[in-house]
C-alpha cells in the first residue's frame, strides 16, 4: 500500500485540499437561542470581536447559549498566516486603546465568573500588544470583582519583556497553544517557532508559579500519535498544568487539508496518557477547543478554587 506523503515533504500545489467527509462523531450544534442572540447583540453594540466567530469554532452555539464567549483583542487582522486559521491576515490597523474598557464592560454586563481573552498576533509591535492584555485584566478586576481570567496569548516571539507585562497583571490562567508537532510547525504555522512556545510557557511558570499554565494541540494535520505524546511530555516538562486536544477541522479549501479524523477512543487514550504523566486537567475529544469548558477547569483546580471561591 502506498504511503501518503506528509505535508513537510510535498509542495503546496500537490496537496489535495478537497474536504473529507466528516465522520458521525463530528456533530456541530447550530447557534440559536435567546442567550446566544443577547451575546451577539452585545458584541455588535460594543464593536467587539470574538474568536468564536472569527475562527469558526464548532462550539459557538453551545458556549454562547451557556453565556460564555472568548473575546478577541488587538483587532481582527493577524500578522501571521497560519494554514489552519480562518482569522484574516495582513497589515493590521492601529491599536485601539479603548478596547479593554469595552470588553471589561461586556464582561460585567454578562456577569461572567470566568472570562477568556485572546488576540491576533501583532508582530508589527515590539511588545506584541502585551500592554493591552494587562490593561484588560486590571479593568475586569475593577468592574467584575471575583471574575477569574484566562488569557490565550501569542508567543510574542519568545520575548520575556512582553510576557512579564502580562504576568504582572496576574491572570488565573496563562494559555499559549503549541497547535502541532515540531516536524509540522513550519508547514502549519510558518512564522511561529516551537522554541518561542517553550520560552513562553516555561517563563510564565517561572515568573509566577501560582498562575496555571495551559496549552493545546490539534490533531489531523499529518502528525503521528508518537509525536503527539512527545509534545505532551515536552509540555509537562515546561510546567504546563492544563492541556486541550481537539480535531482540526478545515475551514475552507484554501486552508490545510485534514489528513485524517481521529476517533473518540483515540482522544480518550490521549486524555488518559496526559493524566498519567501529570497534567492537572486534560480535555481531549474531537470538538475540544482551547477555551472549551474553561470555567470548569478554573473552578475544579484547587489552587484557583481556593483563591477565588474558598
Amino acid at each position: 500500500m502506498p504511503v501518503t506523503p506528509t505535508r513537510d515533504r510535498v509542495k503546496p500545489e500537490e496537496i489535495d485540499t478537497t474536504p473529507k467527509r466528516r465522520p458521525p462523531w463530528i456533530r456541530v450544534r447550530a447557534p440559536m437561542g435567546e442567550t446566544y442572540e443577547e451575546i451577539q447583540q452585545l458584541m455588535r453594540s460594543k464593536e467587539l470581536h470574538t474568536v468564536c466567530e472569527e475562527a469558526m469554532c464548532p462550539n459557538l452555539g453551545e458556549c454562547w447559549g451557556a453565556g460564555t464567549a472568548t473575546f478577541l483583542m488587538l483587532g481582527d487582522v493577524c500578522t501571521r498566516t497560519c494554514g489552519f486559521c480562518d482569522i484574516k491576515h495582513g497589515k493590521p490597523s492601529f491599536l485601539d486603546w479603548n478596547e479593554p474598557e469595552r470588553i471589561a464592560q461586556a464582561v460585567a454586563k454578562m456577569k461572567l465568573k470566568h472570562a477568556v481573552i485572546t488576540s491576533v498576533n501583532r508582530d508589527d509591535r515590539r511588545d506584541g500588544g502585551a500592554p493591552i492584555f494587562a490593561m484588560l485584566i486590571r479593568r475586569i478586576r475593577q468592574l467584575q470583582p471575583g471574575c477569574s481570567i484566562e488569557v490565550l496569548i501569542p508567543d510574542f516571539k519568545g520575548s520575556l519583556e512582553a510576557l512579564r507585562i502580562v504576568m504582572a497583571a496576574r491572570p488565573e490562567i496563562l494559555n499559549h497553544n503549541v497547535e502541532t508537532v515540531p516536524r509540522l510547525f513550519k508547514g502549519v504555522q510558518p512564522q511561529d517557532n516551537y522554541a518561542w512556545a517553550e520560552a513562553t510557557l516555561r517563563n510564565a511558570k517561572r515568573l509566577d508559579p501560582e498562575v496555571l499554565t495551559k496549552s493545546g494541540i490539534m490533531l489531523g494535520l499529518g502528525e503521528t500519535l508518537d509525536e503527539v505524546r512527545a509534545v505532551m511530555r515536552d509540555l509537562r516538562a515546561w510546567g504546563v498544568d492544563i492541556l486541550t486536544i481537539g480535531q482540526y477541522l478545515q475551514p475552507s479549501r484554501k486552508h490545510l487539508p485534514i489528513e485524517r479524523y481521529y476517533t473518540p477512543e483515540e482522544f480518550a487514550k490521549l486524555k488518559l496518557f496526559g493524566e498519567e504523566i501529570g497534567f492537572q486537567w486534560v480535555e481531549s475529544a474531537p470538538l475540544v477547543r482551547s477555551s472549551y469548558h474553561a470555567v470548569d477547569q478554573v473552578r475544579a483546580l484547587s489552587i484557583v478554587h481556593r483563591k477565588l471561591y474558598g
